[in-house]
């Protein structure tokens, strides 16, 4: 509908994903009391829509369905509407898509479900299409047996609630494992992950293709191990084809949702910060691990982009861009020769053509996803340069590419900031800072965890969501857990005891109202949150790593930092109740799996003593650095500090130099003041 059409509900939001439903014919709610209070007093079933802005399925329904006028006044007469931003609310999503599941046997979004006047499902789907079509049956049909069936067969639907509401509930939990961890459980599960890699492009299985970095990192880290080198090959080999394809935007920089095809090149064009939050962290591993330079470039990239395009002016990080622009999926990402000739040097159009691939043909629809097809080294043989001659036209090519691209009409930018996935971010950032000594990263990291502190939080308490100057919702384990991991990163890559402090007090609000006290680990809501129809627990992966997983993570590095037990009391019990689910499924739990190995392997425990900033403290941390050390506690201390770390107790400098210290599993070097003699005392305690 066009902006004349009268707004509805929820023009008041500050959901970019509602907003763009506010001039909708359909008399939406946001999910509210209001909605179900009329549900109840007209006995009218809820018919519950569920998306989230950069969702191309979504606005396609949208077009079909919600902007129709014949099917805006069905779903008026016959139902109570109510339009949810699943990003916004995690709980209400993740606990109808469980129903969808299984109703039908898959999920995904659009979510589409009809609920009683007291939110318990009966029926649902994903996405309906406007007709009959590919075995689906038309919106406007659906909508109208549907409200029959709740009006003209009330047992029928009674029996149905019963029957998702039992499953829901009754859905197995876990019971705690009382085995001792079986040390080998996950280099078998690293194993038996690497037999679904494709082995010619990289990344798990066939089309479609998602990265994945929980798994890959697991594999790095198990490659020390296993005697075998494919670990790493596979590693190696995801990262580069990835890089190389359409799935990598290459003249922007940062990755794409997915790829369609199992050759990373045709990708579902939306970014979501969560996969530029946890992608260049891979990628960072991976060049500790080889020294690769392009590894280093692709994770520098990837957080610039982050930091043009993507981060709010106050510090905080958006959460996505669209798919489509100009009514057209992938269309600001595309080219033709004729664009790539009118902005790059003419003398160096056919390399960079050449270099990615595109032709008068093109790949993509008559257009061109641009995707690296020959190194350079190969396209500088072809065109008679040398190698660092094509590398700069290359380089001049992607500058006037960009500046060019952005004069385009954008995609949708989503511009809510979420505490989670900006935790995501902020702990990447602040590593990147320490490994590749770049002070810009840890600087964005701070002021984006200075944003969220003070913008997220009210009267002491997390919340979810910042929009439009508002902050909202009470936040979940996710956001917790995850922002608790990024304050110890940040404690690491600073020295700054402010962002432990603050990873402390995260903790403790988990402990104190997400805790599960009769079964195990942690509820996704609070206990005080809004009650749904069931409150739910997991420690497996989706989209993001497991709030569980990631809250044992920290526990165990909050109690190597501070000796304190009961961190690491509370981390085993999680370990101990998904246990045996990471070794049947372990693809759902390799987040899981590498705080199990930390667990039984202990951290390399590294203190460097030292003046902050000074050019010998300087020195031992830039060794630090450079070695891969997958599980690792870094504590700074300074001279003359009123407290230190129990790591750092009686380990001073020596003879007025920056000293490092290296422990593992209770034995500890000589202390060293030589960077020099620093690196094998590293690579001995990672092994």
């Amino acid at each position: 509908m066009g902006p004349e059409s009268k707004p509805n509900r929820l023009a008041a939001e500050t959901s970019p994903y509602l907003l763009q439903h506010a001039h909708n014919p359909v008399d939406w709610y946001p999910w509210s009391e209001e909605a179900f209070a009329r549900a109840r007093a007209e006995n009218r079933p809820i018919l519950l829509s569920v998306g989230y802005s950069a969702c191309h399925w979504c606005h396609v329904m949208e077009r079909e369905s919600f902007e129709d006028e014949n099917t805006a006044r069905l779903m008026n007469e016959l139902f109570v509407n109510v339009k949810v931003d699943r990003e916004e609310r995690p709980d209400v999503d993740d606990v109808y898509m469980k129903a969808v599941q299984m109703l039908t046997g898959r999920g995904g979004w659009p979510m589409t479900v009809f609920l009683t006047p007291d939110g318990k499902p009966f029926y649902g789907g994903t996405y309906f299409p406007p007709v009959d079509r590919h075995g689906l049956p038309g919106f406007p049909r659906l909508l109208e047996a549907v409200a029959r069936a709740y009006r003209d067969r009330p047992d029928e639907v009674a029996r149905s609630v019963d029957r998702i509401l039992s499953a829901l509930e009754g859905a197995e939990q876990p019971r705690p494992s009382d085995e001792a961890p079986d040390p080998s459980l996950v280099r078998r599960a690293a194993e038996g992950l690497l037999g679904a890699v494709d082995r010619h492009r990289g990344g798990l299985g066939g089309a479609p293709k998602f990265p994945h970095p929980a798994v890959f990192q697991l594999f790095l880290r198990q490659r020390r191990a296993a005697p075998r080198s494919d670990l790493l090959d596979a590693v190696l080999l995801t990262c580069r084809r990835m890089a190389q394809g359409g799935l990598y935007d290459q003249i922007g920089g940062g990755f794409h949702r997915y790829s369609v095809d199992a050759d990373w090149l045709v990708p579902h064009f939306e970014k979501m910060l969560y996969d530029n939050a946890q992608l260049p962290r891979l990628y960072l591993e991976a060049f500790q691990v080889t020294g690769e330079p392009w590894l280093r470039r692709i994770a520098e990239e990837t957080l610039d982009y982050l930091l043009r395009d993507m981060r709010d002016p106050e510090g905080g990080f958006y959460s996505a861009t669209d798919a489509d622009s100009e009514g057209e999926e992938g269309r600001y990402f595309v080219w033709t020769t004729a664009e790539v000739a009118r902005v790059v040097e003419p003398g160096d159009v056919d390399l960079v053509c050449r270099y990615w691939d595109i032709t008068a043909e093109g790949n993509f629809e008559g257009r061109n996803i641009p995707h690296v097809t020959a190194s350079i080294e190969t396209v500088a043989k072809m065109f008679g340069r040398t190698p660092e001659a094509a590398e700069a036209a290359v380089t001049r090519a992607r500058a006037g590419m960009l500046g060019a691209r952005a004069e385009r009409v954008p995609p949708l930018r989503d511009e809510k900031v979420l505490t989670g996935w900006n935790a995501l971010a902020i702990g990447t950032l602040a590593e990147a800072g320490r490994v590749l000594r770049a002070p810009r990263f840890v600087d964005a990291a701070i002021r984006a965890a200075d944003f969220v502190w003070a913008r997220l939080r009210r009267d002491g308490r997390l919340l979810h969501v910042w929009a439009a100057g508002r902050a909202k919702h009470d936040a979940y384990l996710d956001d917790h857990a995850f922002l608790a991991a990024a304050f110890v990163d940040l404690y690491e890559a600073s020295g700054d005891s402010r962002h432990l402090a603050r990873a402390r007090e995260l903790v403790a609000a988990l402990d104190a109202r997400f805790h599960d006290d009769a079964g195990g680990a942690y509820f996704f809501t609070a206990a005080d949150a809004e009650r749904l129809i069931t409150r739910q627990k997991s420690g497996a992966d989706g989209s993001t790593p497991s709030g569980n997983a990631v809250a044992a993570h920290v526990l165990l590095r909050l109690h190597h930092l501070t000796a304190e037990d009961h961190y690491r009391m509370r981390a085993e019990e999680i370990l101990r109740l998904y246990r045996s689910e990471a070794a049947t499924n372990p693809f759902a739990y390799a987040t899981l799996l590498q705080a199990l190995e930390l667990s039984t392997e202990g951290p390399a425990e590294v203190v460097v003593a030292g003046v902050p900033g000074a050019p010998d403290t300087e020195a031992l941390w830039a060794a630090v650095a450079s070695v891969y050390l997958p599980h690792h506690v870094l504590v700074s201390s300074m001279p003359g500090a009123a407290e230190t770390l129990p790591p750092a107790r009686g380990r001073p400098q020596v003879d007025g130099r920056a000293t490092a210290y290296v422990c593992r599993n209770f034995v500890c070097s000589a202390p060293v003041t030589d960077p020099g003699a620093l690196r094998p005392l590293l690579e001995a305690a990672h092994g």
